[in-house]
């Protein structure tokens, strides 16, 4: 460690002082300028004992850039092959679980018609949630104590381990074990990977960068998709199976020899006291203001330092202090998010390409459902891959819109034109099932739909409710946090595996309509719960939390504005500064004098605006 009297000048106008005291931070003057003395040692944490056993980050390892776009792009490139790897041990099993030769090993064939080995083969594909489960809250907990990169690389080699298990499955108690080890270290990287992600990017840019991973992340669905189609083909059907499993190996690899050069997040190591390192990587990772963030998260670190009780998973469940409750709300806004996210429906059968009518909305476009819907089998597979490769450039408007438009009006219009796709898809399937000489026409409706949902959902739903969490949660508990949010995925992901083969049966085409009825069900929940967190630095989103105490982002609104914050329209996205509030003020007014006189669609449409709809 280095010396510990080393002094740290953290300026916004780059002056330095000293006022000679013994304290090590000195008081904010109104140019924002900070002093802090001896930071490593008045900000240093205790060090877990395990810490010392883990492969962890080093600045001596850090890859060297030419400026802080080039180091951008490759931390989320990186972050990108784990979310690619995720992608495809997601899909994977979808064609594994068609494979006659697997399901006669595992002792379930046929699932036609029989309930116990369908309710086998679901079993198989949840036990992976539930692993993934306790793997997210692990990974939160390693990631707080030992750092991101280390619960990273732990992550890797359980997945490896379960990977190679996967592949080499001999019965289903085998299968089900190793897709339990599988899913706690993926579990594990997908806590810790959007957190590690949005805290070394540069605020302004954190929903675009985390749009690019999940291009990646349907990438990886996509070539699961295309690699089991060509395995398929091949004669040895043992091997047809295995080796898309096998693959998952490459990916985890090629992760475990690159993230050891990453940087660590500066607001972990600000928080260890190791906060040389952490300027260090911002000035590779920033174009400038490095002196006034580093200022923020120091502030920050050392206010957190006050409520590190709160930093475990029962306080945040059950708290016990206004802090603790306050964490509760972020887990609450957190896991709801994620169970919504599978409720509008792109999860429903991710790993069941069944016969039934709602197999349109797998991630693998049922070829089943296209088949009943009078298509052959060989056009039936094309179009289900040319919907995955539609579904994985749809991610690409995310780039652009997330950050330009917010979180709150990305889901509210992303749900309503779901809603609208489903209840015409559901009416077409509806008579494409019936058969007759229209049948194909009909058919060819519900494919249509099935490209519009996928491709609204991955421009929409797919990267906020994983971008989302990252941003409720102070810097002293965010890699929990994270967590959290893989624990609402896995809790959605886990009941619908479970529930979807036996609701294709009872239902058939209902279920569009069921998920018509659900994307409905979701749009209040977001505009009268989740606060616009998009142009805000992560430190600004803790004075909601803390100033606000109503559920309904608008209450909580008026009371941060009584306060006197500039800062108070928590129900659009944030420009900055007194002049924006000033701003936003002069045209509510102007824009009531105008609804007055222009009626009810002007009043409508300046409702939506408050509301940051529109």
């Amino acid at each position: 460690m280095r010396n510990n009297s080393e002094q740290l000048s953290l300026s916004v106008d780059s002056s330095r002082f000293s006022n000679g005291a013994s304290n090590d931070v000195v008081s904010l003057n109104t140019s924002a300028t900070i002093v802090v003395r001896d930071a490593e040692k008045v900000l240093a944490a205790p060090q877990w004992w395990m810490s010392k056993y883990l492969p962890s980050y080093s600045a001596r390892r850090m890859f060297k850039f030419n400026n802080a776009n080039s180091y951008n792009w490759a931390n989320n490139l990186l972050a990108g092959l784990a979310i690619l790897f995720y992608g495809y041990d997601q899909g994977v099993m979808s064609q594994v679980n068609l494979n006659e030769d697997y399901l006669k090993l595992m002792g379930i064939y046929p699932t036609m018609g029989n309930s116990r080995n369908l309710a086998a083969l679901g079993g198989i594909v949840s036990v992976y949630y539930g692993g993934s489960l306790i793997g997210a809250l692990l990974g939160g907990s390693i990631a707080d104590r030992s750092g991101r990169i280390a619960a990273i690389i732990l992550g890797v080699i359980i997945s490896i381990i379960g990977a190679v298990f996967q592949a080499s499955a001999m019965n289903i108690t085998w299968m089900c074990c190793a897709r339990v080890v599988t899913g706690l270290g993926v579990g594990a990287i997908d806590a810790v990977i959007p957190v590690w992600s949005s805290e070394v990017s540069p605020h302004q840019a954190r929903g675009g960068f985390l749009a690019i991973e999940f291009f990646l992340n349907i990438s990886g669905l996509s070539l699961a998709y295309w690699i089991e189609i060509f395995a398929s083909m091949n004669q040895n059907q043992v091997m047809a199976w295995r080796t898309p499993l096998a693959l998952q190996v490459v990916f985890l690899l090629a992760i475990l020899a690159l993230v050891p050069f990453f940087p660590e997040s500066p607001r972990w190591l600000a928080k260890v006291g190791r906060v040389s390192e952490a300027r260090t990587v911002l000035q590779a990772t920033r174009k400038d203001g490095v002196e006034a963030e580093l200022g923020a998260i120091v502030r920050s670190v050392m206010h957190d330092q006050q409520h590190a009780e709160n930093n475990s998973y029962l306080r945040m469940l059950f708290p016990r202090t206004k802090s603790q409750r306050e964490l509760r709300r972020r887990v609450v806004l957190s896991v709801w998010l994620q169970i919504m996210q599978e409720l509008v429906g792109i999860g429903v059968i991710t790993h069941f390409p069944l016969p039934a009518l709602a197999l349109s909305l797998t991630l693998y476009l049922a070829i089943d459902l296209i088949q009943g819907a009078g298509f052959s089998q060989g056009e039936a597979k094309l179009l289900a891959g040319f919907n995955n490769l539609s579904y994985m450039f749809s991610v690409l408007f995310a780039v652009f819109t997330l950050d330009r438009f917010g979180r709150r009006s990305t889901m509210v219009w992303g749900a309503a034109g779901m809603a609208l796709v489903l209840l015409i898809g559901g009416i077409l399937d509806k008579y494409a099932q019936a058969g007759g000489p229209h049948q194909r026409a009909y058919g060819a409706g519900v494919v249509a739909m099935t490209f519009l949902y996928t491709g609204t959902f991955g421009a929409t739903w797919l990267v906020t409710p994983w971008l989302y969490p990252t941003e409720l949660f102070p810097t002293y508990v965010r890699a929990k946090g994270g967590a959290w949010s893989v624990v609402g995925w896995s809790i959605g992901n886990g009941i619908v595996t479970m529930i979807t083969p036996f609701l294709f049966q009872a239902i058939e085409y209902g279920v569009l309509l069921l998920l018509f009825g659900l994307n409905i069900f979701v749009i209040p929940f977001i505009i009268l719960m989740y606060p616009e967190t998009s142009g805000r630095p992560l430190e600004q989103i803790d004075e909601f939390f803390s100033n606000a105490t109503s559920w309904n982002v608008f209450t909580a609104s008026k009371q941060i504005r009584e306060q006197g914050s500039t800062d108070y329209r928590w129900t659009r996205k944030y420009h900055g500064g007194i002049e924006q509030s000033n701003i936003s003020s002069m045209t509510q007014v102007g824009g009531d004098v105008y609804a007055e006189t222009h009626g009810w669609a002007n009043k409508l449409r300046r409702r939506a605006s408050d509301a940051g709809l529109m």
